[in-house]
């Protein structure tokens, strides 16, 4: 592709560029003044953006058994956090130790640690068991999903007989199937199993659901690796195993991540799965549509806190492996 010379052009862009951004952050935007505001002028006929009275009400009300004015202290120290997370994302550009895999999974696991130990500090509402149950599910979801997917995904890109098209194709029919389709076999599962209603059951649906998307966006990255790197390692004495793990996993690490962000978000985010198969053990997609349902006017405002605090850890998520992910989504594009 050309380079645009022309100013006029250039600036043609520019606008367009700047106009799809705006389109794109503000729903979050909307949602985070909503969050801002009393019942009252959240509920106006004529929404304002600005001339507002803003408090934290709404966020001690989703999360803690406090006033707006105990929270304070709370909400300083969250934005003390995401201050902190910026800089280690501008820091880690120039640092090549602060931009490894095992550095950020090492902060995002301490994050996690701050927020598990939070009851400890103070007295929670139940959108922190919500959250909770969100976090275990995704992590659990994304953890068997790309463990399967690594080997499944290995496997078929070096396996080339008809029988590897079929698993493909059978995999891509079942990812293609309409959540509904799933529904009803898994809530009789959990009935007889006595499963439903908990967190694993929910974990093996989200599994299944996505299994077929990890496996075909892996397979995609490990045929872009040559063979020949393998077999050079088991010249060397590797086996096929050790030369998996020692040789062909570090090269696609970027593919790896950017699976397990798309993994995290599908998992993260689904809303149909949790909402018939269990009862009193929600997820975040699940509580906030609670919120929205209700016919309390103050509902309107919290709705939209619990929309910007569902969005907030996987902003944080993605501002650790924002590296990684451009990496992998430009993964095998540029060969020779």
């Amino acid at each position: 592709m050309e380079k645009v010379k022309n100013p006029i052009g250039r600036a043609l862009i520019f606008l367009a560029l700047v106009l799809l951004v705006v389109y794109s952050i503000m729903p979050f935007a909307w949602s985070l003044i909503t969050s801002l505001k009393y019942p009252v002028e959240a509920n106006n006929p004529t929404p304002k953006l600005w001339g507002f009275k803003a408090n934290l009400d709404n966020y001690a009300d989703l999360w803690l058994y406090m006033k707006g004015s105990e929270f304070v202290p709370y909400a300083i120290g969250i934005l003390v956090i995401m201050v902190a997370i910026v800089a280690f994302a501008i820091l880690s550009t120039k640092f090549e130790w602060m931009s490894k895999p095992k550095t950020n999974m090492i902060a995002v696991a301490g994050l996690l640690l701050v927020f598990l130990l939070l009851p400890k500090f103070a007295s929670m509402s139940k959108f922190y068991g919500y959250f909770i149950n969100s976090v275990i599910v995704t992590v659990g979801t994304l953890v068997i999903s790309i463990s399967i997917g690594c080997v499944g995904g290995y496997a078929l890109a070096r396996y080339n007989k008809i029988w590897g098209v079929i698993i493909l194709i059978a995999a891509l029919g079942f990812r293609a199937l309409p959540r509904m389709a799933f529904v009803l076999p898994y809530y009789y599962i959990g009935q007889f199993t006595h499963l439903y209603d908990t967190r694993i059951l929910l974990i093996i649906t989200m599994v299944a659901i996505n299994q077929p998307f990890t496996i075909w966006m892996l397979r995609s990255f490990f045929m872009d690796i040559p063979k020949e790197i393998e077999e050079a390692a088991m010249i060397d004495g590797a086996g096929r195993l050790e030369s998996f793990f020692k040789v062909i996993i570090p090269i696609a690490w970027p593919g790896i991540i950017t699976t397990s962000l798309f993994t995290l978000l599908l998992a993260y985010n689904e809303f149909l799965m949790p909402k018939i198969l269990t009862q009193t053990n929600w997820t975040l997609p699940v509580a906030i549509a609670s919120y929205t349902s209700g016919e309390d006017a103050a509902y309107r405002a919290i709705a939209a806190a619990a929309s910007v605090s569902i969005t907030i850890p996987i902003i944080i998520v993605i501002i650790f492996f924002q590296k990684y992910l451009v990496k992998g989504l430009a993964f095998g594009a540029v060969k020779g």
